[in-house]
């Protein structure tokens, strides 16, 4: 249970410092990216439950992207990643933190979610065998199996409708 307590403590601590060093990063007045930040931060170590939508039982990447975006800053976004890469404008490689970033995990395009962070990292639900963690875009894995990243702006055109 300590070591628990300190790995996340120790993850929380170089997510800040990465999203903190991140190049100069345009931001909607009202904080719409640290909102995403701070609550997706938050949930690092919560168990990873295939359909999972909830912290207390578990998420799955789509769960966790789609609670982090509902809870933090009120959009609403569709449940899966393929539904959810379909959000927003693609931003390629321009991209900033609270983006989602999407990959093809299993054949078929979009078929994982996260969220960027910033200087190269994202956060997200990997599997089973896994809970929330950060890992980096430039990793052999993630690189190789990156397909694209979206921006959702509360308020703008792309963003569903908030409840």
């Amino acid at each position: 249970m300590i070591l628990k307590r300190i790995y996340k403590s120790a993850i929380m601590i170089l997510a800040g410092l990465a999203f903190s060093f991140s190049s100069t990063v345009a931001m909607a007045d009202d904080g719409f990216a640290q909102k995403l930040l701070g609550k997706a931060m938050q949930l690092i170590g919560v168990k990873y439950r295939y359909g999972g939508t909830s912290p207390e039982t578990g998420l799955d990447c789509s769960g966790y992207v789609q609670y982090v975006y509902k809870n933090a800053v009120g959009v609403s976004l569709p449940r899966t990643a393929s539904e959810q890469a379909r959000v927003g404008d693609n931003v390629g490689s321009d991209m900033r933190p609270g983006d989602m970033v999407f990959f093809n995990t299993r054949g078929f395009s979009n078929s994982h979610v996260g969220i960027y962070v910033g200087n190269g990292m994202f956060v997200h639900s990997p599997n089973s065998r896994s809970q929330v963690r950060f890992d980096t875009l430039d990793s052999g894995y993630w690189k190789a199996h990156f397909t694209s990243a979206r921006r959702v702006s509360k308020g703008a055109d792309n963003a569903p409708q908030a409840m």
